[in-house]
C-alpha cells in the first residue's frame, strides 16, 4: 500500500471516528436532559464535551484499562442503554465497556450485556428535588454555582435557588456578580448564559431564575416568599466555623440542613468517599467538607492504610496562593503571608495532617505537615512521605493505587495518573479531589518508607467532593453503576 492510500485510509477512519463521537454526544445529550441519565468515562464527565476532548477521553481510558476502547464501543454501549427503562443515574461507560470486552463470549450481544449489569438500577427510589442556596459567592461558591447549573439536568436532584452576600444588590452589583460567574481567569468562560435581572434582584443563568439576597446575619433571612422549602445551606464564606455560628442558618425559614465549604469544629468533617456514610442525613443537619488538601490526601492515605498499613508520616503541600495572602507585601495577621503572594514561596502552616483523623481515626498522632504556597493561582501538589508496616514495592504500591482508582468506593476521589508529563497547570478542572502520579513514586530499598506525590485542583475538585456530599446530605444520589 503506498503512502498515499495509507493516509487516504487515515483519513476515512478519523471521518468514521469523528461522525461516531457526534452520535455519542447526542445518546449522551439525550440520555441526560429527557431522563437524567448521565453518563461518564472512567470518572470523566461527558455533558458538553466537544468530539476532540470525547476522543482524547478514549485514549486515556485506553491506557488506563491497557485495553483499547474506542468510540465505536462507547456509541454500541451507549445505544443499549438508550433501549432500557432506566431511572434517573449515574453510569460508568468506560467501565462498562471494559467489562463488555472482558465478559463478550457471555452474552448474545450489547444489549443483553447491559440489561444484566443494570438489571439493579430499576429498583431505585424516586427522588424527591432539593433546594439549594449559596451562602456566599467566593471562588469556591461560583465554582459550585457553574457546576450546579451546568448539571440541572431536569432539576430531579439539586435545585440552585438563591444566592446570599453582603451590601446592595443594584445594577451595578448584580452585573458585577453576572461577570464574575461569567468569566474566570483560571477556569475559563462558563459554558452557559448568565444576565443580571435587575427589576427581580436575581441573576438569570441558562433561564433559570436565581435569587440574589442580601443579608448581614443567617438568621434574618426568611426564604420561603421566594418559594424555597426544606433547604440545603451551602455556606462558603468560611465565616462560621462551629456549630453554633453554622446553627444561626437553621434558624432561616426554609432551611432544613447546612453544609460548611471549610474544616468545622463541633459537626462532622466528611471526605465523601471515605466517611459520609458515618453519618446519617435523617439524624445530622450540620456538616462539614473538611478542607481542599484533607479531601485530597485522605482517600490515598486509606488507600495505603488499607493495604499495607501505616505506621508514621508527614504531609507537605506544595499550594497555590490564595485570597488570604496579600497580593503585594502588606500587614497580615499570620507570618510570612503578609508578603506578594505571586512573587513568593511562602512557608505557612496546615491543619490538613491532623484533620485526616477526623474521617480516618487510625491516623490520629500519625501525622506531621506544613505548608510552601507558592506563586500559581491554582492547582496544589500533596507530598506524603510514609513509613508503612508491611514491605511492597513501586510496582506493588501502584498497582493498588490503580486498583483503588478503577474499583470500589474512591472511585470518584482517586484519578490515577500515567502522565510522565505531568505539571500543575494539567491538573487545573479536574473533579477528581486526588491525582495520583504513578510516576513519581517513590520505595526506599526497604520496602517501608515511600514518598507519594498527589496532585489536586484545590478549587474545581474541591468543589466537586463538595457536590457530592451535597447529594448524599440531600438524599438525592441517584443509582450509579461504577
Amino acid at each position: 500500500m503506498s503512502f498515499d492510500e495509507v493516509y487516504e485510509k487515515e483519513l476515512s477512519f478519523q471521518t468514521d471516528r469523528r461522525k461516531a463521537t457526534v452520535e455519542f454526544i447526542k445518546i449522551v445529550s439525550d440520555l441526560w436532559y429527557d431522563r437524567s441519565i448521565e453518563l461518564v468515562l472512567f470518572r470523566n464527565q461527558l455533558i458538553d464535551r466537544n468530539v476532540s476532548e470525547i476522543l482524547n477521553l478514549h485514549e486515556y481510558a485506553g491506557e488506563f484499562v491497557q485495553k483499547p476502547i474506542s468510540i465505536f464501543d462507547s456509541v454500541e454501549i451507549a445505544q443499549a442503554i438508550r433501549t432500557l427503562n432506566l431511572p434517573p443515574a449515574k453510569l460508568d461507560i468506560g467501565k462498562l465497556t471494559y467489562e463488555y470486552h472482558l465478559e463478550d463470549n457471555q452474552y448474545e450481544d450489547a444489549m443483553a450485556f447491559v440489561s444484566n449489569k443494570l438489571k439493579d438500577a430499576k429498583e431505585s427510589e424516586n427522588l424527591v428535588p432539593k433546594d439549594v442556596i449559596l451562602y456566599g459567592f467566593g471562588r469556591i461558591g461560583r465554582l459550585l454555582a457553574r457546576e450546579l447549573m451546568t448539571r440541572t439536568g431536569q432539576g430531579n436532584q439539586m435545585r440552585l435557588r438563591a444566592i446570599v452576600t453582603r451590601g446592595t444588590v443594584d445594577q451595578t452589583v448584580l452585573e458585577k456578580r453576572a461577570s464574575l460567574l461569567q468569566h474566570d481567569s483560571v477556569h475559563g468562560d462558563f459554558p452557559g448564559t448568565v444576565r443580571a435581572d435587575v427589576e427581580n434582584e436575581a441573576l438569570i443563568i441558562n433561564g433559570t431564575t436565581v435569587h440574589m439576597i442580601t443579608a448581614n446575619a443567617p438568621e434574618d433571612i426568611d426564604y420561603t416568599p421566594y418559594g424555597i422549602e426544606d433547604a440545603l445551606v451551602i455556606d462558603n464564606t468560611g465565616a462560621f466555623r462551629d456549630k453554633e455560628a453554622l446553627s444561626r442558618h437553621m434558624q432561616s425559614k426554609g432551611v432544613s440542613k447546612v453544609l460548611l465549604t471549610a474544616p468545622g469544629k463541633g459537626i462532622p468533617n466528611i471526605v465523601h468517599g471515605v466517611n459520609h456514610r458515618e453519618y446519617n442525613p435523617a439524624e445530622v443537619d450540620i456538616f462539614s467538607a473538611a478542607s481542599c488538601t484533607t479531601n485530597a490526601i485522605t482517600p490515598v492515605l486509606k488507600a495505603i492504610e488499607d493495604s499495607f498499613g501505616v505506621v508514621q508520616g508527614h504531609l507537605e503541600t506544595i499550594h497555590a496562593y490564595t485570597n488570604d495572602q496579600n497580593l503585594v507585601d502588606n500587614m497580615h495577621k499570620k507570618y510570612r503571608r503578609g508578603r506578594a503572594a505571586a512573587l513568593n514561596m511562602v512557608i505557612t502552616e496546615t491543619g490538613a495532617g491532623s484533620a485526616v483523623s477526623k474521617a480516618l481515626p487510625s491516623f490520629e498522632g500519625k501525622l506531621t505537615s506544613n505548608a510552601i504556597r507558592v506563586p500559581v493561582p491554582n492547582g496544589s501538589l500533596a507530598i506524603l512521605k510514609l513509613e508503612l508496616e508491611n514491605k511492597t514495592s513501586k510496582d506493588g504500591l501502584n498497582t493498588i493505587m490503580k486498583k483503588y482508582a478503577l474499583e470500589g468506593d474512591l472511585v470518584e476521589q482517586i484519578k490515577y495518573s500515567l502522565n510522565n508529563e505531568l505539571v500543575s497547570s494539567d491538573i487545573v478542572g479536574s473533579s477528581a479531589p486526588s491525582i495520583f502520579d504513578s510516576n513519581a513514586t517513590i520505595v526506599a530499598n526497604d520496602g517501608k518508607n515511600v514518598v507519594l506525590y498527589v496532585w489536586y485542583d484545590n478549587e474545581y475538585g474541591y468543589s466537586h467532593q463538595v457536590i457530592r456530599l451535597a447529594k448524599y446530605i440531600s438524599k438525592v444520589r441517584r443509582y450509579t453503576y461504577y
